[in-house]
């Protein structure tokens, strides 16, 4: 009798699974920034640095800096928004994906994308009334699109890699 696998371990197949899936959209974002004009390596482009302002950190570092300051009940130094931002992009990336392993368990093929769309959707729900991203319908179609196709990346890099790591 084959042995099953328990919620723990498609948590943790899952995050695997999420970090290849945050690879995935960073190299979308990653090639975008080269056809742009960018000239940095890969590592100097991912990991973010020398934030003058807490408003120019990305999304993720925002985030992360409301929870310090909620927790610590002081607003972290912005020469921390680099280390911020970079842990709270590969936490989210990986949680997603953990909790896509545990559940979702009998996935089709579109579940890849879907899990990217959701993902990509769940951002401008809960992102414009934390203040850190405006109501969806202030973007224009060609921002929007480029945003969902980079998450489109990242879910179906997570699914495949989370078939990849069946037991």
């Amino acid at each position: 009798m084959p042995r099953r696998s328990g919620p723990v371990r498609r948590a943790l197949r899952g995050a695997l699974a999420g970090v290849a899936g945050t690879f995935a959209l960073d190299l979308v974002w990653y090639g975008r920034a080269r056809r742009g004009g960018s000239e940095a390596s890969f590592l100097e482009w991912e990991i973010v640095r020398d934030l003058e302002r807490w408003e120019d950190a990305p999304a993720p570092g925002q985030v992360g800096r409301k929870i310090v300051a909620t927790v610590t009940k002081v607003d972290p130094p912005v020469e921390r928004a680099p280390a911020i931002s970079n842990a709270m992009h590969w936490l989210y990336g990986t949680t997603w994906g953990a909790v896509y392993a545990v559940a979702v368990r009998r996935r089709p093929w579109w579940a890849g994308p879907a899990l990217g769309a959701t993902v990509w959707s769940s951002d401008y729900v809960t992102l414009p009334p934390a203040g850190i991203y405006e109501p969806i319908w202030k973007y224009d179609a060609k921002t929007l699109a480029k945003d969902l196709s980079a998450h489109l990346a990242y879910g179906t890099a997570t699914d495949l890699a989370l078939r990849l790591l069946r037991p």
